[in-house]
């Protein structure tokens, strides 16, 4: 969420990573009925890439880990570009420190890395950040948390920021999220609004009408450096809302 680094990126196919750039990955799966397509199996990594010292499928979740000595800002990165989507998904950290989040409409800073820069839905172990939304890299105009959990943010066409409360505060959100345990989210991003909740409820809203705005690239997840940590992520799914 908050560092930089530069990584190379590894993809082996004998590590269930597929070797292909973020824009030419496989077939994606059919959607169902309701639209959604599983883009996770519970058995390995395809549809993703990244480096598999940092990823891999453990007891049918994905699991992103490091140690603090060889700590890296690395992503495990989504095979198809994302523009207007509905993404659900559950997290968990399996250990008391740890920093991660989703990033979604970003970039893939170097096609030889798996750096990435751009929006953000925060994950965080000990429920600091969870539910906001964060330019990571500085790739939405260096605009740092562009939405704060607990609040509905709007940027104008002049790139300035408006906010107002929300139903529940900050602190009644964080009440929501569990720590070693469990969290359901769903983020979706519609056009130029974003909304983020965790376990059922609103977390932040976002308007971005700014010219630095975003509107399609990568979706990611990401293992925050300077930490010994491990994320666990499942339940993968996602609905394309701009494709009829």
């Amino acid at each position: 969420m908050r560092l930089t680094s530069r990584l190379p990126l590894i993809a082996l196919a004998c590590c269930g990573f597929a070797a292909l750039p973020a824009e030419e990955g496989p077939a994606l799966p059919a959607a169902g009925a309701d639209g959604f397509m599983t883009i996770f199996n519970g058995k390995d990594l395809t549809y993703w890439t990244g480096l598999p010292e940092y990823w891999e499928v453990k007891d049918g979740v994905i699991s992103g880990h490091e140690t603090k000595d060889k700590s890296k800002q690395t992503f495990l990165v989504f095979t198809s570009k994302v523009k207007d989507f509905e993404l659900h998904c559950s997290y968990k950290f399996a250990t008391p420190d740890g920093n991660s989040g989703i990033q979604f409409r970003s970039k893939l800073m170097d096609p030889a890395t798996s750096r990435v820069g751009g929006y953000q839905a925060d994950f965080d172990s000990n429920r600091g950040y969870d539910g906001s939304i964060y330019d990571e890299a500085g790739i939405a105009g260096g605009r740092n948390t562009m939405s704060n959990r607990g609040e509905k943010t709007v940027w104008d066409a002049q790139n300035n920021r408006h906010n107002e409360k929300l139903a529940d505060s900050a602190d009644a959100l964080k009440g929501f999220i569990k720590q070693g345990d469990w969290n359901d989210v769903v983020l979706i991003a519609n056009g130029n609004h974003t909304t983020y909740s965790i376990n059922g409820h609103v977390t932040t809203d976002l308007t971005d009408e700014s010219p630095k705005a975003l509107s399609e690239g990568v979706l990611a997840f990401q293992v925050h450096a300077g930490f010994t940590m491990e994320i666990q992520i499942k339940d993968v799914k996602i609905k394309f809302l701009d494709k009829k």
